[in-house]
């Protein structure tokens, strides 16, 4: 589940990192009221409050919003309403929202932030060393995205201490890249220390700090924030579910959460159906060798009958990125059966007009295959994952 930068911001300044003073406005008039509120003199930041980066870089769709991106500094008072009004109820397009933009239905005004230095700051899952993995780049003049690409060599990564987070020494390593003064290690060290535990505490996925800042005072301060919390741990965060922005969420998305199962897109052609992260990574690792990418994969779990199975099947088949499904499921709780009859309900409804083929192993595997072979559906089985993916790729060759 990923979260607005004002939601993610009021999250860490739980932790004791330095945030600028901001609120949320949905109207021009509560923009303009709330920029009143932070400060009389202003500059101010208007920011719009879409799920996606490189919102200053992004362009609005309607005329009427003007030339400028989703970030604007607003000197004066009486400009905040009229960029407010601009900016609300227009569709921002970024390059990572895709051509279709996103709708602005709320921005965070925040008070402008004097800095000497920023410096991008990120805390990732790196699951090869099953450790937490902190990002440190300057960026001044560069992109993050841009620098990952082309200059990763430029990107300081540091495996950090599960229970302890960033040691003095590794503190002070990133002191040094940064070329930061001496008076800044406490404060670095606190901002550090303080995201590790707001990741460790909301089972983050990502927490990305883009830019960092350094203030006069030598003060580390978090100039924007971008938080992704792990759907499978979100039965412990229950005060979290509230934040949760449908408009923002793909419709696909929310019809599988619904069910209880987790959907994720990416750019690829196909389409995979797997119970488990580990079988999920597997296979789109394998898929990615053999030269193809994922289009989407649907996490199926236990304790779903046939009904909610042909709903989560139908998601993916409707989905037009899609040009060959791959099933592949070690059948515990969930049983294969139940898998196979879902595929037949969902096959009859919508049709199967793409390559699909099956790997069942486990609980009812034989009775799985029996009902496939006999509803007659166009589907291939296959005994193992490579043997999954060889025979969709080939049967999508020959669907060319």
């Amino acid at each position: 589940m990923n979260v607005h930068e004002y939601q993610a911001k009021k999250i860490i300044s739980q932790y004791g990192i330095k945030i600028p003073k901001g609120q949320v406005a949905y109207t021009p008039l509560e923009a303009k009221n709330v920029a009143r509120k932070i400060s009389y003199r202003g500059p101010w930041m208007l920011k719009a409050q879409i799920q996606s980066g490189a919102r200053n870089k992004g362009k609005f769709i309607e005329k009427s919003a003007g030339r400028k991106g989703g970030i604007r500094e607003v000197k004066h008072l009486s400009d905040v309403y009229v960029e407010a009004e601009k900016m609300l109820g227009a569709t921002l397009v970024t390059p990572q929202t895709g051509p279709k933009g996103k709708l602005v239905s709320r921005i965070y005004v925040e008070e402008f932030s004097i800095v000497k230095k920023i410096f991008y700051t990120g805390l990732v899952i790196d699951r090869m060393n099953a450790a937490i993995t902190l990002l440190i780049a300057d960026i001044k003049n560069r992109e993050i995205s841009e620098m990952a690409v082309n200059s990763p060599e430029l990107i300081l990564r540091l495996n950090l201490d599960l229970l302890t987070g960033a040691s003095k020494e590794q503190i002070r390593q990133v002191l040094e890249y940064l070329e930061l003064e001496e008076e800044s290690f406490r404060s670095l060290e606190s901002f550090i220390n303080g995201l590790h535990q707001a990741f460790v505490d909301c089972d983050a996925t990502m927490l990305e700090v883009n830019p960092s800042g350094v203030d006069a005072n030598g003060d580390i301060i978090a100039l924007d924030a971008k938080l992704s919390i792990d759907d499978n741990a979100l039965f412990r965060h229950k005060d979290f579910l509230p934040l949760q922005d449908e408009y923002e969420t793909e419709d696909r998305e929310l019809k599988a959460n619904k069910n209880g199962f987790q959907y994720s897109s990416f750019d690829g052609s196909i389409g995979c159906i797997v119970n488990g992260d580990g079988i999920a990574l597997a296979a789109m690792d394998l898929i990615r060798e053999k030269g193809e990418g994922t289009a989407c994969f649907l996490n199926v779990k236990g304790g779903v009958d046939k009904d909610k199975i042909a709903s989560g099947i139908k998601i993916i088949v409707t989905n037009p990125r899609v040009e060959g499904i791959l099933i592949n499921v070690l059948g515990g709780f969930l049983r294969c059966n139940l898998l196979a009859e879902g595929i037949v309900a969902a096959a009859s409804e919508v049709g199967l007009n793409v390559p699909l083929v099956v790997r069942f192993e486990g609980t009812n595997k034989d009775e799985a295959k029996e009902i496939l072979l006999h509803s007659k559906l166009p589907v291939i089985i296959a005994d193992s994952m490579e043997d999954s993916v060889d025979k969709l790729l080939s049967a999508m060759e020959a669907a060319d």
